[in-house]
């Protein structure tokens, strides 16, 4: 899945939304919800970090040590919400997601974790350093002491989630329209994307 060129129409929408809404800091934002290990939805805010190269599959840099991850290993599937404040658009991604840490044995799915750290800032970097994520805090303030090397790979925590998108529901609300985008195989057994309108 997710090997289909840059003219995936619904992708096409996502970069025209990105494009026509990139003065407002917020739209790279949107939510990623799992499924947690009492059955019940997780839903958290994380930062779009680009399509991997030559797909529609989406990049979310996370720390291992976040629920999450654990959650994802329990259960591959995930949705994002992405809501576009300035154009009204919104876009409902749902697939099933690669976890991919520093203990992965796929060398290119390592390349893609290594190529996304040091595509991140230093100061992004510098958060993977940091105590574990959802735990009590010992300290009353937070620790500077940590050093990042800008030169050295990732480090230990960094993890880098790859959505592989198989259903895309697209509404507009200034057009009043909503297109749902299937992923599916056609009769040659080939890779493509169905649409239907669908009632907004």
């Amino acid at each position: 899945m997710g090997t289909v060129s840059a003219t995936t129409p619904w992708k096409q929408l996502l970069i025209r939304a990105l494009e026509s809404n990139s003065h407002l800091k917020h739209s790279s934002f949107f939510q990623l919800a799992t499924v947690g290990s009492d059955g019940r939805p997780s839903n958290r805010t994380v930062v779009f970090r680009g399509f991997e190269e030559n797909s529609d599959k989406i990049q979310i840099n996370t720390d291992t040590r976040t629920r999450k991850v654990e959650e994802l290993k329990q259960c591959p599937f995930a949705e994002i919400c992405w809501y576009f404040t300035d154009s009204w658009e919104q876009f409902r991604i749902n697939g099933r997601v690669d976890v991919i840490d520093g203990s992965n044995l796929d060398s290119v799915k390592l390349q893609l974790r290594e190529k996304s750290w040091y595509d991140s800032s230093i100061k992004s970097r510098m958060q993977y350093l940091g105590p574990n994520p959802g735990l009590p805090c010992l300290n009353e303030r937070p620790s500077n002491e940590f050093f990042l090397d800008p030169s050295s790979g990732p480090v230990a925590p960094f993890c880098l989630l790859i959505v592989d998108p198989e259903q895309v529901d697209y509404l507009n609300l200034k057009s009043n329209q909503r297109i749902m985008f299937t992923f599916t195989q056609n009769a040659n057994g080939e890779n493509c994307w169905n649409s239907v309108r669908i009632n907004p």
